[in-house]
């Protein structure tokens, strides 16, 4: 990769998360401190293949730190799944003149920014955002640390009905394939079980933890449930599996869905984005290309994308021990 870069081309693509609009002004503002000139890329890789380009200077991304989803957009795009579509969004950046990619989201961007680099040699570098936090490779994706914030906030709401009430709240938060959030968030909100795709509790030890809560004199429970949890069965037929054993409970559900992708981004997502943002530019300026920059150890480093991709984002398995000492 020879050729000397002049201008970046960024984009998001898949879910949004909080920090995206932060990552977006990191990246455009380290391309105008090395007097390059950066594109941005609307509605991800659909936005691409139709040419969805704009001018992005230091001024485009005032006062977009703050601000929740993506000002680029996003839309996951069938198309960039073919190598037609591929072909006609790489003729677009070269129209445009465009010399490397940074490209904001999870697994399916990263593959595609994958695909693209080793078809048409074209350097990308890739920024996770995602709330899940289930890519491999950075103890932190964007948006993950909003989400918990969110997401504690508003079991500590539900909390407050559930003890005026004599209630049992199953509360159902993202995480189709990774626990990261229903476990940290129950833990912080001092839930009496964490349910999680990586654990498989059974509904006996459910049942068995609730009995010994309701013994020991907790006249309310909140169970945070991860959407993917392995029991296989969703939290409504948990709800009604509960109040057939336990008809002494009064059952709730509160599924918090999408809010959870919403809101200001917290202070450590701003500057997470912020840093990332700065070593994706730098890294494709350096020569290289097909990694994703991430966060181990409180330091931001390269991981292969294909790496990034293949590899296990892990659960915390201290943190399973410390949630099950607090639920005592």
């Amino acid at each position: 990769m020879s050729k000397k870069i002049k201008k970046i081309g960024v984009l998001t693509s898949g879910g949004d998360a909080p920090g995206m609009n932060a990552a977006i002004r990191s990246v455009v503002r380290t391309c105008a401190y090395h007097n390059i000139e950066c594109i941005g890329i609307y509605r991800g890789y659909q936005g691409m293949i139709e040419g969805d380009f704009k001018e992005l200077g230091p001024r485009s991304v005032n006062n977009i730190v703050n601000k929740g989803g993506t000002i680029l957009k996003s839309a996951r795009s069938k198309e960039f799944m073919t190598i037609e579509g591929r072909k006609k969004a790489y003729q677009h950046l070269l129209n445009s003149e465009v010399d490397a990619l940074v490209v904001i989201g999870g697994d399916g961007t990263f593959t595609g920014a994958e695909i693209f680099n080793n078809e048409f040699n074209f350097p990308v570098m890739g920024i996770p955002g995602t709330i899940d936090n289930d890519i491999f490779g950075t103890s932190h994706t964007l948006g993950y640390d909003t989400a918990l914030n969110t997401v504690v906030e508003v079991i500590d709401k539900i909390r407050d009905t559930a003890s005026s009430h004599n209630r049992l709240f199953f509360v159902e938060v993202m995480g189709r394939d990774a626990g990261h959030i229903a476990l940290n968030a129950g833990i912080g909100a001092g839930a009496e079980e964490i349910l999680i795709p990586e654990e498989d509790l059974g509904l006996d030890r459910l049942l068995e933890s609730l009995q010994k809560s309701k013994a020991s004199g907790k006249s309310s429970s909140i169970v945070v449930v991860a959407e993917g949890d392995k029991m296989g069965k969703n939290v409504f037929e948990l709800k009604d599996y509960v109040e057939e054993h336990m008809p002494e409970y009064d059952v709730r559900v509160s599924v918090l869905g999408h809010m959870q992708r919403g809101g200001a981004p917290s202070c450590f997502d701003r500057v997470l984005a912020s840093r990332l943002g700065v070593k994706a530019v730098e890294s494709l300026l350096e020569g290289k290309s097909n990694f994703m920059v991430g966060m181990l150890m409180d330091k931001v480093s390269l991981t292969p994308l294909e790496k990034a991709i293949k590899g296990k984002s892990e659960i915390d398995k201290e943190l399973l021990r410390v949630s099950d000492i607090m639920s005592t």
